[in-house]
């Protein structure tokens, strides 16, 4: 075991010809969570990531391009270095198998191998695919295509060298089979026993001739062979130990703690990298973890369908954060998963818009207005003496509390779209929580300045422990959100070793509100729109196509219903598009009593909605709420404002009660 104080956490190193894709980010973001959350737990952690250099693929592409291999290597690592900074991944070391140190330790191993007879020379023919540059047996391929990329194979007959893998058949079984968390989800564990349980494996060739393939490490007993790509690029998670971390890495980190990987090569993982480990007396890795694959609006991503999603583009116009929660929130980590703009777009506004975003800037906009910009002074056992009193205050308190009392199991469990929503619904309760308690009307009442503060208070600090929660998914966020609480958090510390405590936030602490965390995704037929807080202007078009096109907009003022209304039939009802809405933003229409201007979400669309409700409400107490509106109105102005709905009220001069969902219902439903 490794030291228990100590993270190993790796991705696979990327092949260095690809395109960065979904599913390479997808990997290392993923990693990248793991060691950010246990970094703040205190643990010395090596997180590893790279490039695998080696190959046919490489050797072939460099000379179509007319250069050498090694300068086609250094031009296009970059790519994936530069992507690694946009997404913040905060990677210990970047190894690539054309590092020197790399390629000597590569050739030790090897020696080892072969001192111990465990390499032997052989002739053999079969069917080889270049692309994936592996051999297949007879029964393997169909219709002479490689069974992986189903591209043809060519039969090729030469002399090899082989690894004795199939003489660890046994010994790797049962250990799969002692070790329940050695092969993670279980899916996949069974996938691998199923194929070493019905089979025999046979000996693996490691070894390719120069004549054929000359760009690789040198195998150091026969200078006419380069050893087999895998070989080289699976002893790079013990390579880096002895070279590109402190000393003593190897006695601290070695065996891993998580290999995380794509499905697609998780025998390549369970099966050689760990009978090479066995070979070589070596402790085998604590978790090899094979996710899912990602799916495009329902189709495999490919080159020639033109669906390949870049990571790139997804930040540069959605933002890092957005991007990385979608990526772990959308499905249970492990299964497959399918990406589309509209996915994107309605999760980051539900989930992080018109959720944490939203409790933030409420939150903030009350403390501006109520406590001259200061988090207020509570008494701290002022809120326990009123205990019946604040029973969902308790609550909401203890609830946040518990979910950070089972955080390691989370982490452990790599559990991470669990986690994720269940913060959300975190935020969802503090949302309600400020509903029910109505600060708005405290604040009018100086008898109840105690409860207000005691309110104000609680939904500040509920935001600073989220901050820590949401760090190793979304770390700008968190960071932003402490800064506009007015804190100084220094999130590379250890800031969960010890039990999160209700409190730490001290009144008198000026906070310093901001800009939105997450502007709203507006999806219309010409493309995607970033659209900021109500106060602020529209950020410029992101040119994301959507089929589907947006709700027309419409608009109508707030109007009397009449004393006697005339009947109407039921195709007529029917053109009526009645919509549930969640208020973004209100506030009063200069110059009017009774009109409020509101900003509202349907669905993924943001609309603008002039309301007359402004006699029976104050703006602060429509926010978060959720409204039904008629969606299918010609726009209309009012007092020069652009109305684009009618919202429902109930009252016949005057209005007694809007019409709201009791239950929690996603913006844009239909009501019937």
């Amino acid at each position: 075991m490794s030291h228990p104080n100590s993270f190993y956490i790796t991705t696979p190193i990327y092949y260095v010809n690809d395109v960065p894709h979904i599913g390479h980010a997808y990997t290392t973001v993923a990693a990248d969570v793991l060691a950010r959350y246990w970094r703040l737990r205190g643990r010395d952690v090596f997180f590893l990531t790279g490039l695998d250099e080696h190959g046919q693929k490489v050797q072939q592409a460099a000379a179509k391009a007319g250069v050498d291999p090694q300068a086609h290597c250094d031009k296009l690592a970059p790519q994936f270095q530069d992507l690694w900074k946009r997404l913040n991944i905060s990677n210990d070391a970047f190894i690539r198998t054309t590092d020197i140190p790399h390629k000597s330790i590569v050739q030790q191993y090897l020696q080892v191998l072969f001192d111990k007879e465990l390499i032997y020379k052989a002739n053999y023919t079969g069917w080889y695919c270049t692309f994936d540059e592996r051999f297949w047996t007879e029964k393997d391929i169909e219709a002479g295509l490689c069974p992986d990329c189903k591209r043809p194979v060519e039969r090729i007959s030469e002399h090899n060298y082989f690894f004795k893998m199939g003489q660890y058949q046994d010994r790797l079984i049962n250990h799969i089979k002692k070790h329940p968390n050695f092969i993670r989800p279980e899916s996949r564990r069974n996938e691998v026993l199923g194929f070493l349980t019905t089979q025999k494996l046979g000996d693996l060739s490691i070894s390719r001739p120069k004549s054929r393939l000359s760009w690789g490490i040198e195998l150091p007993f026969d200078k006419d062979y380069v050893t087999y790509v895998w070989f080289d690029a699976l002893v790079n998670y013990v390579s880096a130990l002895e070279y590109l971390a402190q000393p003593p890495a190897r006695e601290k980190f070695w065996p891993a703690n998580v290999h995380l990987v794509g499905k697609d090569i998780l025998t390549t993982h369970a099966v050689y990298w760990s009978t090479m480990l066995m070979a070589l007396d070596m402790k085998l890795p604590e978790t090899i973890f094979a996710h899912g694959w990602w799916t495009v609006n329902g189709e495999k991503m490919s080159k020639s369908r033109g669906n390949v999603v870049d990571p790139n583009k997804m930040v540069a116009e959605l933002g890092a954060d957005a991007f990385r929660y979608f990526l772990l929130r959308e499905v249970p980590f492990g299964q497959d998963g399918d990406f589309s703009v509209q996915a994107l777009a309605g999760r980051t506004n539900s989930d992080l818009a018109n959720g944490i975003g939203n409790l933030l800037s409420r939150t903030l906009t009350m403390i501006d207005r109520n406590c001259d910009s200061t988090i207020p002074d509570v008494p701290q056992d002022y809120i326990e003496k009123e205990s019946q009193k604040y029973s969902h205050l308790l609550h909401a308190r203890e609830q946040l509390l518990y979910v950070g009392q089972h955080l390691d199991d989370f982490f452990e469990k790599l559990a991470f779209n669990d986690l994720l929503r269940r913060l959300t619904d975190q935020a969802t309760n503090v949302d309600i929580f400020i509903d029910e308690h109505e600060p708005w009307r405290l604040a009018k009442d100086p008898g109840k300045r105690e409860e207000l503060n005691a309110v104000l208070y609680t939904a500040a600090e509920c935001l600073r422990i989220l901050s820590l929660y949401i760090y190793p998914f979304m770390p700008q966020t968190a960071e932003n959100i402490a800064e506009q609480l007015g804190l100084d958090i220094n999130f590379n510390s250890p800031l969960l070793k010890q039990e999160i405590k209700w409190g730490d936030l001290q009144g008198g602490t000026k906070i310093r509100k901001g800009s939105a965390l997450f502007p709203r995704i507006d999806l219309n037929p010409q493309g995607a729109k970033l659209v900021s807080d109500a106060t602020t202007p529209l950020q410029p078009t992101v040119a994301i196509p959507t089929p589907a096109p947006a709700v027309p907009q419409a608009a109508a003022p707030v109007a009397p219903a009449p004393a006697a209304p005339a009947q109407i039939t039921i195709d007529e009802f029917m053109k009526i598009q009645l919509k549930t809405a969640k208020v973004l933003s209100a506030e009063r229409v200069p110059k009017s009593e009774k009109l409020l201007k509101l900003q509202v979400a349907v669905g993924t669309e943001q609309r603008q909605i002039v309301a007359g409700i402004g006699k029976k409400y104050e703006p602060e107490a429509l926010v978060g709420k959720t409204i039904v509106i008629v969606a299918n109105l010609k726009p209309a102005k009012l007092m020069g404002i652009e109305s684009q709905g009618m919202v429902l009220a109930a009252g016949d001069s005057e209005v007694r009660g809007l019409i709201t969902i009791l239950e929690e219902v996603e913006p844009g439903t239909k009501v019937k």
